[in-house]
């Protein structure tokens, strides 16, 4: 119980940084109810107002199985003003089986994606609320990781209660680094990719909208992408599993896609809008205590060593003219027992094998923020 106080206390206090008087809008699903009524307790401390909506996976795919364009719509028309009216959400995610909505077929979570979620969600709340997502470990997650839960679990409150506090501040070289830099090269087995990030503003992750965290990011020149990517990270995207998914980017445009397992519904993903195609987001991940993946893209995406290059729409903050109904975060790992690499920044080489090299920012290294 005390991780559940710690945690709780953090989330309220630090990543949303809930005031007096503020409305909180709490999702959750497959959560133990004995942290709710630990984060409900932490909002009634600092006299705000927490709303919960319960969810609960198996309903949720029989609601998506019955999803039209009428359907998605309704629920944008009866959410999209619950959540213009809060200053807060938190949204709370745990999954007894990742691949529940694995055989929803591709029309329905489309429909879904393009007339609910990206309104109320990736528009609404990312950027009009102070908002953190968190998953839930549990015994699904555990076996993912190919780990007891107890052991799985101790790695998890290590993660979620970091001192991200400390992290923030150790990130300022990195973005200050970042926005001065123009051409980007990335360098692993398979992968081959330059990009620009000039102009671009990189925005730090540390714990305040999502948990775990540890990334900072910034949305590539749209046309500047050139090369051959070959992520090394599973993938799941609406419950399917996608392995060693490799693109070629000419002029920031995907034009060719291929999955070990997947490569029919990795395009039909792809072919989602006009913006599916192109990328939204390059990020640098640098937490010390995610080592390995365990197919939760929350987790995987922050993995120390790691970089994702995101298919899809862009966020706000570092906007570079990309929109889309997706948003899929892939990941290559670069640390040395993934195949090694390195990043490039105007041609000098900033992190090797997943460690960073140059001296202003061996502040990130695992090392300095355990």
């Amino acid at each position: 119980m005390d991780n559940f106080k710690k945690l709780a206390k953090n989330l309220v206090n630090y990543s949303c940084r809930i005031k007096k008087g503020e409305k909180v809008l709490i999702e959750q699903k497959e959560i133990d109810p004995e942290f709710v009524v630990s984060l409900i307790k932490e909002i009634h401390k600092v006299g705000a107002y927490p709303f919960v909506v319960n969810l609960n996976e198996i309903i949720s795919r029989q609601l998506l199985l019955g999803t039209d364009e009428t359907y998605a719509k309704l629920k944008t028309k009866y959410m999209l003003p619950m959540m213009q009216d809060m200053d807060a959400y938190i949204g709370l995610m745990g999954s007894n089986n990742i691949f529940e909505i694995s055989d929803v077929p591709a029309k329905q979570k489309s429909l879904n994606n393009m007339y609910y979620h990206k309104p109320v969600h990736f528009q609404e709340r990312v950027n009009n609320t102070k908002w953190v997502l968190l998953r839930w470990p549990n015994m699904s997650m555990a076996q993912n990781a190919n780990m007891s839960t107890d052991a799985f679990e101790e790695i998890f409150f290590n993660v979620c209660t970091l001192n991200y506090r400390k992290m923030d501040k150790a990130m300022d070289n990195l973005v200050s680094l970042m926005q001065k830099t123009d051409k980007v090269k990335l360098i692993s087995p398979n992968t081959s990719l330059t990009f620009s990030i000039k102009g671009q503003p990189a925005i730090k992750c540390s714990g305040q909208n999502n948990i775990p965290d540890g990334e900072v990011f910034a949305g590539p020149i749209k046309y500047s992408i050139n090369g051959v990517i070959s992520y090394n990270i599973p993938t799941i995207y609406d419950g399917i599993r996608f392995d060693n998914v490799t693109l070629t980017i000419k002029d920031g445009k995907i034009i060719n896609a291929s999955s070990y397992n997947n490569t029919v519904k990795l395009n039909q993903i792809l072919d989602t809008d006009d913006g599916s195609r192109y990328f939204g987001e390059f990020a640098i991940g640098v937490n010390p205590f995610i080592t390995m993946p365990i197919l939760d893209i929350l987790f995987d995406e922050k993995m120390c060593g790691s970089f994702h290059f995101t298919p899809g729409g862009c966020y706000d903050e570092s906007f570079n003219g990309n929109k889309s109904a997706i948003h899929w975060d892939m990941v290559l790992c670069q640390l040395p027992e993934y195949g090694g690499g390195e990043i490039y920044f105007d041609d000098v080489l900033i992190r090797k094998d997943g460690i960073f090299v140059v001296e202003e920012l061996k502040c990130l290294n695992p090392e300095m923020l355990v």
